[in-house]
């Protein structure tokens, strides 16, 4: 609020060098206000320079109405321009006296203890290994009296705060790593200028999402036409292919673990009730065709996710059934679903099964093959089904994944002269393309 006392700056420099002799520090004294009990405190700001480091502003609050202090470091340079990585051997008790400066962006980590810090979880400070590990301890023990009363956690947390507790006594060795992006943290080296044997520093290229965590740029978002389609559902004007009522067609651009891209279209009449839903495949035609094959061992196998393009195939040998490819179209469904569209299809929605036009002999052919396509879906017929898609882009989930699943093959062939005739690649040509 006011500013009490200055101290005079000496020797053409703002920043002196941190000094345990050094009586006449140059602080400046600001009455603020106290966060714990809301009346007027003091914090005390100190400019020094650290030797064979950089410049830093330590800042000290506190309050003589509640007693609560609190202390912190910010760096008084720029944003480095590589992130910086300290990894320190604690041998002995000698090593808790080195000099740390943790900024808030660093992230301190004990792998022996599997222990680490987050950025951005603790404020910057000036302190000593020891420090470092004392609070620590400080903040795992302030909860504990109502963890011991509410979880059973309190009882590990008392057992690893034993655990950093010897490491602050040099029971044992540690390996101590500050991880700052900023490049503005430090560790000391007590035998400066010569080598620190103990003491490692390497330096490494910030990611996008550091600097913008650093505030020094946005992180980029991707801006093309497919990125956006990935987050959105697009919708456009189409006619009902029922009544030709004016309709609308959802579109949403979906990436199918282990396969591809492929876009889902779906078509809603408000007038009919009318519903429809369209796959097709967001990339090229693959270079040869594809043919999967799954023996049904148990009912769970109806719940696999299913990709049929418009160029797939389906078979099943056991049934001596063969359904063309543009019969059923293309859809994400799972194999149940597929069963059922083709029961439909063959079983009640054959226009040969009813009427004039059908015979005793074929409509109980085609109840028989209902029958069955029930028992597949059921799990209690032994068969396999066989998707061939002479484009490849079709697909049938495997539970194993990422391993090989033992009651499902996929083949690749090379398609045939009449397959890329059906498919148009013939007379298309791509080179010298202009």
């Amino acid at each position: 609020m006011s500013l009490i006392t200055e101290g005079n700056v000496r020797g053409g420099s703002v920043f002196k060098e941190i000094s345990a002799d050094d009586e006449d520090n140059q602080t400046t004294e600001i009455e603020s206000l106290c966060m714990n009990c809301y009346q007027n405190g003091l914090t005390r700001f100190l400019l020094t320079k650290i030797p064979f480091f950089k410049e830093i502003i330590v800042s000290s609050f506190s309050c003589p109405n509640c007693s609560w202090s609190n202390t912190e470091i910010q760096s008084a340079g720029r944003i480095q321009d590589q992130g910086i990585i300290y990894t320190l051997k604690v041998k002995s008790k000698q090593d808790m006296n080195r000099e740390i400066v943790k900024v808030d962006s660093a992230t301190t980590r004990i792998p022996e203890l599997d222990f680490e810090i987050p950025p951005y979880t603790q404020k910057g400070s000036l302190s000593t290994i020891e420090g470092l590990l004392d609070r620590a301890v400080a903040g795992l023990k302030q909860d504990q009296p109502l963890r011991k009363y509410l979880t059973v956690f309190a009882e590990k947390i008392d057992g690893f705060i034993d655990e950093l507790n010897k490491l602050k006594d040099g029971e044992r060795e540690f390996t101590l790593i500050i991880d700052d992006p900023s490049g503005n943290s430090f560790v000391e080296n007590p035998f400066a200028p010569q080598k620190d044997e103990s003491l490692s520093i390497s330096h490494y290229k910030r990611t996008p999402q550091q600097d913008a965590q650093l505030g020094i740029k946005e992180e980029e978002k991707p801006s093309n036409d497919i990125d956006s389609m990935r987050n959105e559902v697009l919708t456009f004007n189409t006619n009902c292919p029922e009544c030709n009522a004016p309709a609308s067609t959802n579109m949403k651009l979906v990436q199918i673990p282990h396969f591809k891209e492929v876009i889902i279209m779906a078509t809603n009449c408000d007038d009919c009730g009318h519903r429809t839903n369209e796959v097709k495949s967001g990339g090229a035609t693959e270079e040869l065709g594809t043919r999967i094959t799954l023996h049904i061992t148990d009912v769970s196998d109806m719940s696999r996710d299913l990709l049929k393009s418009e160029t797939c195939s389906i078979l099943i040998p056991e049934l001596e059934f063969e359904l063309g490819m543009a019969a059923v179209g293309g859809k994400f469904t799972t194999l149940e679903g597929l069963l059922k569209d083709i029961k439909d299809l063959i079983v009640s929605k054959n226009p040969f099964t009813c009427g004039d036009s059908s015979t005793s002999d074929r409509t109980e052919k085609l109840k028989l093959f209902g029958q069955k396509i029930d028992q597949i879906m059921a799990g209690e017929m032994d068969v396999h089904i066989v998707l061939d898609d002479p484009a490849g882009n079709s697909y049938l989930q495997n539970v194993y994944a990422p391993d090989p699943d033992p009651e499902m093959t996929t083949e690749k062939y090379t398609r045939t002269f009449e397959q890329n005739e059906d498919l148009g690649l013939n007379d298309m040509k791509t080179e010298d393309y202009q």
